[in-house]
């Protein structure tokens, strides 16, 4: 009997290998390992609509409990495999067990990013990154009236969306000069700056925090490094997130910032594949490798990925796109605008719909779409057709 094809991360990217091995015809064992108890799951909404209450539990699932009885998938949760041994094709879990593989795919995903800080372990301090986070910091919400964002990425501004649209008083700190600032243009972070402004929220850029303080054991301020001090009863830490590596690493995997895989998904050892937020992967269409955050990539990686594991021919070099929602305000982005030396504006952001492009010289690298899913549709399809030659 030939060993199961493994799949250690049971999240976006997981969840879609599984489906897709099943539908292109594999009908040998299939084992999907999380180390969550909750069912496979969609994070995005966790900062957005789960947080705020309007969408239940049920719905987040990506599929319900009875699809994996029907497709055959041994889906073990709150399972956590401890290390995998190369050369014998083993996985072992925590408990001891340990499970042969003929193939194994790493979907180990991301964990929220710590930072060191003195008063880090107060209650009242959370970060957003898994379902088990949830409960309580949606607990606290409810009884807090003053909030400080450590952040000021995407989850750290969603969250603040939330926070003001039920009347909380929200201050964000951002080391940065400007919000959003790894990932968007100073044209896009000023209108995000200016929208969460018109909605109460508060910003301090280009300042470090120095500590967390408290009382009773409970968070009660957020100590800046210039000295000042805000008032907090709770504190969200959105610093980013790193990728889980820590298996890839310990059965000596090439592992740089995620797990290096080519461009059919495969590491350095050839039965074990890797996709989603912890994969790095080679693109000819941009010129060097990327680790991509993001739903969308975690869904066609891991399809190409299965495809791979079934000794399909591929090659993975999307054009990446994501989205982010705040207030009544849709951002999409398409493409990715690192090394771009101008922009071009189309539309009016008065309007609350416009478009920024970003060109390095006359190479289109990227378009920012706000309430603007047309010119995003159009940005995806005129990026893809993009030699690769020029796009390196």
């Amino acid at each position: 009997m030939n060993a199961p094809i493994v799949i250690v991360g049971a999240g976006q990217a997981g969840m879609k290998a599984a489906e897709t091995l099943r539908s292109k015809g594999y009908d040998g064992d299939l084992v999907l390992f999380g180390d969550e108890r909750w069912f496979p799951y969609q994070r995005p909404p966790l900062s957005k609509a789960y947080l705020k209450g309007s969408m239940a539990e049920e719905q987040l699932y990506l599929r319900p409990e009875a699809y994996f009885a029907a497709q055959a998938i041994d889906l073990r949760l709150g399972t956590r495999v401890d290390s995998l041994d190369v050369q014998s094709s083993r996985v072992w879990l925590e408990n001891g067990e340990k499970l042969a593989y003929s193939r194994l795919l790493l979907a180990t995903g991301t964990r929220a990013r710590q930072i060191p800080l003195p008063g880090a372990d107060l209650d009242g301090v959370f970060t957003l990154r898994s379902m088990d986070d949830i409960s309580p910091l949606r607990e606290a919400l409810a009884c807090a009236r003053r909030i400080v964002i450590i952040g000021a990425g995407y989850v750290g501004m969603e969250f603040a969306a939330v926070a003001a649209g039920m009347d909380k008083s929200v201050q964000v700190v951002e080391a940065q000069s400007r919000v959003l600032m790894r990932s968007v243009a100073p044209e896009i972070s000023e209108y995000f700056q200016t929208l969460h402004g018109r909605n109460g929220v508060g910003f301090h850029l280009g300042v470090n925090v120095a500590a967390l303080e408290g009382s009773s054991g409970a968070v009660t301020a957020v100590k800046l490094a210039d000295g000042s001090a805000l008032e907090a009863d709770l504190v969200l830490v959105a610093v980013g997130a790193v990728p889980v590596t820590g298996l890839a690493e310990a059965a000596g995997l090439e592992v740089s910032s995620g797990i290096v895989v080519d461009e059919a998904c495969r590491t350095s050892a050839p039965d074990i594949f890797a996709a989603g937020d912890c994969s790095l992967y080679p693109s000819k269409r941009y010129g060097r490798q990327f680790r991509l955050e993001s739903v969308q990539n975690a869904i066609d990686q891991a399809k190409a990925a299965a495809c791979a594991m079934l000794g399909e021919s591929v090659a993975y070099d999307p054009v990446p796109w994501f989205w982010s929602d705040q207030f009544d305000t849709k951002l999409q982005i398409a493409g990715l605008s690192e090394g771009y030396d101008r922009t071009r504006l189309e539309g009016d952001p008065d309007s609350g719909s416009f478009s920024l492009s970003y060109f390095s010289g006359d190479r289109l690298l990227a378009v920012d779409a706000i309430n603007a899913p047309r010119q995003h549709m159009l940005a995806r399809r005129e990026l893809a057709q993009l030699p690769e030659a020029a796009a390196a």
